[in-house]
């Protein structure tokens, strides 16, 4: 028994060590980017924008970043408003960037007036903007600085329309025109970009396209029990798979690596904006700390050549959007690996299938967590009757211990030895309780990242006052029904034969109820059933082990 609360108090410790690490990857202090050397003579050319990509290999890490247009004080263009029925955006005619995507789907919050979840914006102090362009060597080129113009400023998805198409145009005024094309698509959070190079000049042209988010960290709404991942760079290419880079490595060395096939993106717990390249090209990922804490992960392609009175095309696409799973498997290789389960993701992908495979058959996921608490309860049965007939056993002899105890007082070495012979008279083996609790260890912590993490359970309802099983529960019911089912458990258990372990175990259910009032409802609903289907398991075998005794 003794064992058996050790291994629980090491299995919440454990918990609790992973989510603090996990805290202070994301959430830790960052070294502030370095700040800009000025130079001992005037420049004899404007510079460039620190935001743009740089047409050759990344920049030397630490090397002092041009002054660039940051956040309010850069030049506003027009704005055009698109509405579909899973998107609403705004994209601004100054390099054509995505400025504002919101999810009207999705409440930012259930407490309150309903707002939409906004994933991209342009606030100062939380901006996060999706940018593309073109970025010519010797030629002018439109990046995602340059000014576009566009016939309208309102777009909406027509009823029984597939798809919606926003058309912004860049002209040189040298014979060289780009227009940029956006394709939104219905229900869909897959956004196509087309840039259409058509060069009436005299002369070849030469740019490389480029795509890339920037992005002020936000503001962490995580607690120390509850861990919510809101920023960092994400990659996956075909060698090194799924990546995360958090701003603390941006802010140290700039990424600068060549991928086929791959994808790249800005991670927040439960969403996602990710630029998805075209499989097949060659692409170079970058990233960069730019002042104003801000950063960019982008990637740029080869370089174009449009030859005088030729026309070329270049395509993108970008994903903003809920990291439901459903959605994420097959928009890209790797995309769904954004719904990080961390170390036991080998265990928490079966759990979730089967949570979600439930799910699909009643239809409300609180239940769902019922179900499959008693399934996993069913699949450990045996484990847990042997627990069980143990701790029944070790009860059954409680007076005999007691009278030992009694006997040898302090002589702990005789104590033992006296104890120790019981237990090989009565073929008993003290730790048997402890092999299901241990076997239960990384089930709990698999599903603890489940609930936390998957899309599909945020603001998730179960019953009454339980309406997102993703948080904590707001009252505390759980919390406190678990306590309780844990004091009934210990009636059930063999008393220690030390008053100060006594107290210790007296003390457990208040310490759990309180450490499970911080956790996700979803979780506390797990194990309370757990603990009330083993009080029930534990109860019959104790009767019979004891009837049997007689």
């Amino acid at each position: 028994m003794d064992n058996q609360r050790l291994l629980l108090f090491i299995a919440l410790s454990f918990v609790l060590l992973l989510m603090w690490q996990a805290w202070m990857k994301d959430y830790g202090e960052h070294p502030v980017p370095p700040a800009s050397v000025v130079q001992g003579s005037a420049p004899t050319a404007p510079p460039l924008p620190s935001d743009l990509p740089t047409a050759g290999p990344a920049a030397t890490p630490g090397a002092a970043p041009a002054p660039a247009p940051a956040g309010s004080n850069a030049p506003k263009g027009q704005l055009l408003h698109v509405h579909t029925d899973v998107l609403d955006v705004v994209i601004s005619t100054t390099g054509g960037s995505l400025q504002r995507a919101a999810l009207p789907e999705f409440a930012a919050s259930e407490h309150g007036p309903r707002q939409p979840v906004v994933l991209l914006d342009d606030q100062a102090g939380k901006q996060f903007l999706a940018q593309s362009g073109l970025l010519g060597a010797d030629d002018e080129a439109p990046t995602h600085h340059a000014q576009f113009t566009a016939e309208r400023t309102d777009y909406r998805l027509a009823p029984g329309a597939q798809q919606l198409q926003v058309h912004l145009r860049w002209d040189s005024g040298h014979g060289v025109t780009v227009d940029k094309i956006y394709t939104f698509h219905r229900n869909s959070y897959v956004v196509h970009l087309q840039e259409i190079v058509h060069n009436a000049g005299p002369r070849p042209w030469k740019a490389r396209p480029y795509e890339q988010l920037m992005r002020e960290p936000p503001a962490t709404t995580s607690s120390m029990l509850v861990h919510n991942y809101v920023g960092g760079g994400v990659m996956y290419s075909p060698e090194e798979k799924y990546q995360k880079i958090p701003y603390k490595e941006m802010s140290k060395k700039n990424l600068n690596r060549a991928v086929t096939g791959g994808w790249l993106g800005m991670d927040q717990h439960y969403f996602l904006v990710a630029w998805l390249p075209p499989s097949r090209t060659r692409e170079r990922f970058y990233t960069k700390a730019l002042e104003g804490g801000r950063y960019v992960i982008g990637t740029i392609g080869s370089e174009l050549q449009v030859a005088a009175g030729q026309t070329t095309r270049v395509s993108a696409r970008l994903y903003v959007g809920p990291k439901l799973q459903g959605r994420l498997t097959g928009v890209a290789p790797g995309l769904e690996l954004t719904v990080d389960y961390g170390y036991l993701t080998i265990l928490a992908k079966p759990i979730f299938a089967m949570l979600r495979w439930i799910h699909g058959v009643i239809g409300n996921w609180g239940w769902a967590i019922v179900i499959l608490t008693v399934l996993i309860k069913l699949a450990f049965y045996k484990l847990s009757e042997t627990s069980y007939r143990s701790m029944a056993n070790m009860r059954r002899l409680a007076p005999r211990l007691k009278a030992l105890k009694e006997r040898y007082g302090d002589d702990r070495q005789r104590l033992n030895q006296a104890m120790m012979d019981i237990y090989k008279e009565e073929k008993i083996n003290p730790l048997g309780g402890c092999l299901p609790i241990v076997v239960q260890i990384p089930v709990f912590i698999a599903l603890y990242w489940v609930l936390l993490n998957s899309m599909e359970l945020r603001q998730a309802p179960f019953v009454l006052w339980i309406h997102d099983l993703s948080a904590p529960d707001p009252y505390f019911v759980l919390p406190i029904l678990n306590g309780i089912t844990m004091l009934v458990q210990q009636r059930l258990n063999p008393s220690p034969l030390d008053p100060m372990q006594q107290k210790i175990m007296m003390i457990m259910p208040l310490m759990f109820s309180v450490f499970f009032a911080f956790f996700p409802a979803g979780l506390v609903l797990y194990w309370l059933v757990n603990n009330m289907l083993s009080i029930t398991q534990q109860w019959v075998i104790t009767r019979r082990v004891e009837k049997a005794a007689k």
